[in-house]
Formats: C-alpha cells, sequence, structure tokens
C-alpha cells in the first residue's frame, strides 16, 4: 500500500511484515502543462533532471546525475536522462535506484533534486511527483505529488536517511533556482 506524502512528512522504510528494505527506486515523472485553446499541439518538450546528491554529515561526497550515472561506490545508480517528460502520474520519467544494504556507513542521507535544465519554471509543468518503490517487488511505498507550479526552476523533493539501525524517508517540497544540481546546494543545505 502505497502512502501519499505531504510537504514534510516522513516514513520509516521497514517493510510492513518486518525487516529492511534493500533496494529501493525513486522515481520521477511529469509533463510539460498545457495551456490555451491549441494546447494538444503547443505543449513544449520540457527536460528535467533528477539528481541524487550523497552526504556524509552535512559535507557532500558523491552525486549521481545524467552525466555520472554511477556513485562511486556503485550503490545509486540514474537509469538515465529523459528531455521530454510525459509520464505524468503514470510511470517514471527518469528513476534513481539506490542499494540501501551497499551505500557506505558514513553516508548518513541521500538528498533527490529535480531542475529544469533547459530553463523553464515549474508553470510550465503539470502532474510531476516523485515515488519510493520497493526495487525487489516493484510495489509503491510513497508518492509525493508537486502542487501549485511556480516561478522556480527546481525542487529539493525529498530524501532517504539513516535512523537509528533503518532508513527513513522525508518529503521536502522547496523550490529552489538552478539549472543543475551545484546551483541548488545553497537550498539542499538548510534540509541536512
Amino acid at each position: 500500500m502505497s502512502v501519499n506524502l505531504a510537504k514534510g512528512q516522513q516514513i520509516s522504510l521497514t517493510k510492513s511484515g518486518g525487516g529492511e528494505l534493500t533496494v529501493v527506486r525513486m522515481g520521477l515523472g511529469w509533463q510539460a502543462a498545457k495551456k490555451g485553446f491549441f494546447a494538444r499541439m503547443t505543449a513544449r518538450e520540457i527536460d528535467l533532471d533528477a539528481s541524487a546528491l550523497l552526504f556524509a554529515g552535512k559535507e557532500a561526497v558523491d552525486v549521481v546525475f545524467f552525466q555520472h550515472l554511477t556513485s562511486d561506490d556503485g550503490s545509486v545508480r540514474h537509469t538515465g536522462d529523459n528531455r521530454v517528460g510525459g509520464a505524468g502520474q503514470g510511470g517514471d520519467d527518469e528513476s534513481v535506484v539506490v542499494d540501501l544494504q551497499r551505500v557506505p556507513v558514513h553516508v548518513d542521507q541521500i538528498v533527490f533534486t529535480v531542475n529544469s535544465f533547459t530553463g523553464q519554471t515549474f508553470e510550465e509543468v503539470e502532474n510531476a511527483f516523485c515515488r519510493l518503490v520497493d526495487e525487489t517487488n516493484g510495489q509503491e511505498l510513497a508518492r509525493y505529488t508537486l502542487t501549485g507550479g511556480g516561478s522556480h526552476t527546481a525542487q529539493i523533493m525529498a530524501k532517504v536517511y539513516r535512523s537509528g539501525s533503518g532508513w527513513q524517508m522525508a518529503a521536502i517540497g522547496t523550490p529552489a533556482e538552478g539549472r543543475t544540481f551545484q546551483d541548488l546546494m545553497p537550498a539542499v543545505a538548510p534540509h541536512l
């Protein structure tokens, strides 16, 4: 059963029958907003990019994005760049797979961001979401739907982080500005 998360809400990543999740996928989907009478013919393609920033405390130690598809330790893997979107409320346009058991012990949080590489704002995006899936069985665990559009070009979406002996997920949903993950680092810092 999937949980629809609200901004700031957190969930444990412990399986309902006990035990810890081993491999999760953070999926991202979106569509170009349709405007006007001829909207279906004039909707523009939008290149949103998902990134996963690995932190040890407040220090960034690695990043996974469309130009660096696998973390240096191999525990986090981006499945590839989608330059047009289109899944919306359906499947994922971009995904990042995290093998929680292989994440090095010094990495205590992984922050997921999305930015408009082509510079369009979220006013031009609709049906944007991120969702966490148990990769071992394909079950959606949690979904965070972006609402409200906005004049920003990026979002700090969510993070998974160590809590005690397991992992948790927090929906962040904070607007930010930037075309790349590097541009977003100042906006990510308050969420560490």
